[in-house]
């Protein structure tokens, strides 16, 4: 059986976080989302968490400041996805613990071409052939 991908979505807008959303939903992860930073670490200690999309303009704290601290409790890849486009904010997303980088406005086929590619689906193992020799040795 098939283990569902989780997704955690960190954003501050509404609409953005429901595109992100709509946009992972359809790529055939399960979608947690939440608006602020604090809510984003205490949803990442959740074990189930696959993969995190990360604002870095959150209006409680600095996106890095969350992603080093998601970084602590999980191993699940950091997308982020923000307005930042500075090679700068780039460099710096990467340094502070980010697996992918997607600034705004994106294509929703960008977000799910990144995000399979960080996350890719389980594939389920092959049943075993049928035995068709039936002696012993």
């Amino acid at each position: 059986m098939e283990q569902q991908r989780v997704c955690l979505v960190v954003e501050d807008n509404d609409d953005i976080r429901g595109l992100i959303s709509v946009v992972l939903s359809r790529a055939g992860f399960v979608v947690r989302a939440v608006g602020t930073g604090a809510e984003g670490i205490a949803a990442a200690a959740d074990p189930a968490i696959a993969l995190v999309t990360l604002d870095l303009g959150l209006p409680d704290m600095d996106g890095h400041v969350v992603a080093r601290a998601i970084r602590a409790l999980s191993t699940a890849p950091l997308l982020f996805l923000t307005a930042r486009s500075e090679e700068d904010d780039v460099l710096a997303g990467m340094a502070s613990g980010a697996a992918g980088y997607l600034t705004k406005p994106f294509h929703p086929k960008e977000l799910t071409d990144l995000a399979v590619q960080l996350c890719p689906a389980a594939v389920p193992a092959e049943p075993a052939p049928p035995r068709t020799d039936t002696s012993l040795c």
